[in-house]
């Protein structure tokens, strides 16, 4: 029933919002980096970029342009696609937003600690800042095998970490993203071969937190 549901949620979607232009269907586009691919040096190498955005974020695009032909997701935006498909248009889908995502989160000048209403609610919710980066970490480095760890919010504006296999996020579970950090060895494994938590350790010096802070607010 609530596959069914989703499935004509999309549908209406399509009707409603058609991306069509000269009779075709809409095409994703690999995003742009918001900093040049050797900008996040040495924490992420120019090397990881090219392979990991150039290379595995292409092909996510490329699949899902394919996979999306014909059906009721062909004019559907990216978000509806993670909300409401499954399998590898899901899968596909998924993968393209949570790059971007991930990618958007980080800056050369990154690093530091969250200030604002996004601290006070990490400091009530999890005592202080630096048990936050535990519990965030020791869920990421314990994730088995490919995914995602992410700090999320819901709707009351409660923090929550989750541990998503594949291509798992908030947005499927109605939650708002707020750090999402990719697991999957082609994200760390020419840097730091098999030391995923150094990776993990090394990602917060990047971390662009006026984004996070932003999307902790609803901006």
């Amino acid at each position: 029933m609530e596959k069914l549901l989703n499935l004509l949620i999309v549908l209406i979607i399509a009707i409603m919002g058609t991306n069509i232009q000269n009779g075709s269907a809409k095409e994703f586009v690999l995003f742009k980096l918001p900093y040049e691919n050797n900008a996040l040096e040495p924490v992420i190498s120019k090397q990881t970029v090219d392979l990991h955005y150039g290379k595995h974020v292409q092909a996510y695009i490329n699949n899902l342009n394919n996979l999306i032909k014909g059906t009721l997701f062909e004019n559907a935006s990216l978000e509806d696609i993670v909300r409401y498909s499954d399998g590898g248009i899901f899968n596909n889908g998924a993968q393209v937003w949570n790059h971007e995502f991930y990618f958007n989160t980080f800056s050369p000048e990154g690093g530091g600690e969250p200030a604002g209403a996004l601290a006070d609610a990490i400091n009530k919710q999890f005592g202080s800042f630096e048990n936050f980066k535990k519990e965030f970490n020791a869920a990421t480095v314990g994730l088995f095998g490919s995914g995602w760890s992410w700090l999320a919010k819901d709707k009351s504006g409660k923090l929550v970490i989750l541990k998503e296999s594949n291509a798992g996020n908030p947005l499927k579970a109605g939650l708002t993203a707020l750090i999402g950090f990719d697991v999957w060895e082609h994200s760390y494994y020419i840097d730091y071969q098999n030391r995923r938590a150094d990776h993990i350790e090394a990602l917060w010096k990047i971390i662009d937190w006026k984004v996070v802070e932003k999307r902790f607010e609803g901006k």
